[in-house]
Order: C-alpha cells, then sequence, then structure tokens
C-alpha cells in the first residue's frame, strides 16, 4: 500500500507548515508583549523614583491633619469652656438683679412705711396728753379730728395736729 516513509515526510512536513503558522502569528504578539514589558519597565521605574516622595507627603499630610485636629478638638474644649464661663457669670448677674430687686423693693417699702408713718395723725392722744384734756375738750377734739380726716381725704392734705390746752392755762 502506501510507503510509511510517505507519512513519515508527509507528517514532519504537515508539523513544519503548523510551527511556520504558529510562528507567523506569535511574532506580531510577542512583539506586543515586548512593548508592553518596555512600558511596564518605564512604569515600574517612574514608580521606583517618584512614589517615595510621594509617600513620604502622604505621611507628613496625615501627620499635620492629625495636628489640626487636635488643636480643633483643643479649641473647641476652650470654646466650650469659655461659653460655660460665661453662662455661669450671665446666672451670678441674674442672681445679683434679683438680689437688687428685692433689695429695691425691701427699701422702697421701708421708705413708703416711714413717709406714711411720719405723715399719720395719731388716732390717739397719749396717757399724759389725755390727763390734761377736759371731757369737752376731749369731746371737741374727737369732732375735729372726725372732720379733719374728711378733709384730708377730699383735699389729700396733712392733718392737723391736736389742739391741747395748756395746763397753765387752768
Amino acid at each position: 500500500m502506501i510507503d510509511p516513509i510517505f507519512w513519515l515526510g508527509l507528517s514532519i512536513l504537515l508539523v513544519a507548515v503548523s510551527l511556520t503558522a504558529v510562528l507567523v502569528t506569535a511574532i506580531p504578539a510577542l512583539q506586543e508583549v515586548a512593548r508592553a514589558a518596555r512600558s511596564a519597565e518605564k512604569l515600574f521605574d517612574t514608580l521606583r523614583r517618584d512614589l517615595p516622595p510621594t509617600l513620604e507627603a502622604i505621611r507628613l499630610t496625615g501627620l499635620e491633619i492629625s495636628e489640626l485636629t487636635d488643636d480643633v478638638s483643643d479649641g473647641v474644649k476652650s470654646a466650650s469652656q469659655v461659653v460655660k464661663q460665661v453662662d455661669r457669670s450671665i446666672d451670678g448677674a441674674k442672681k445679683q438683679a434679683q438680689k437688687v430687686e428685692v433689695s429695691t423693693r425691701s427699701v422702697f417699702a421701708g421708705v413708703t412705711t416711714a413717709w406714711k408713718t411720719f405723715n399719720r395723725r395719731p388716732s390717739r392722744l397719749s396717757p399724759s396728753q389725755r390727763d390734761l384734756l377736759t371731757s369737752s375738750d376731749r369731746l371737741e377734739y374727737i369732732q375735729e379730728n372726725e372732720l379733719d380726716d374728711d378733709v384730708q381725704i377730699v383735699n389729700n392734705s396733712r392733718p392737723k395736729a391736736p389742739i391741747l390746752n395748756d395746763p397753765e392755762d387752768e
């Protein structure tokens, strides 16, 4: 039938053609891989050169941010203390104002009472004055007081002092 050497030659030829086809198609792919490798090498060189200073700058920025956060936190605490102090001062001022109001009312009430007492006409005679009056004088005194009280209410004037007879006159 057919000679085995022919088949061996044909097989080798087919293998050679297949390998040639693979190489022809693989060459552009290998060139692209080589270009990618060169680009990757350039990228790695750039990263090796630029990354450490960038990382150091990021680290320093993080430290500065933490310092600023601490400063802001201290400022907020200080402001909080100032607000509390102002609040306490306002409360103290309110209490002092209330004390002044109470004191003012007390002083005003005292002055008003003193003025009323000073302007008040005694409704009763002292025992020494009673001994000095005779019964007719007493009656006259009572009638005058009633009349004076009515006049005082109408005129809003100060009442007259009681009229007493001098014991030496009798």
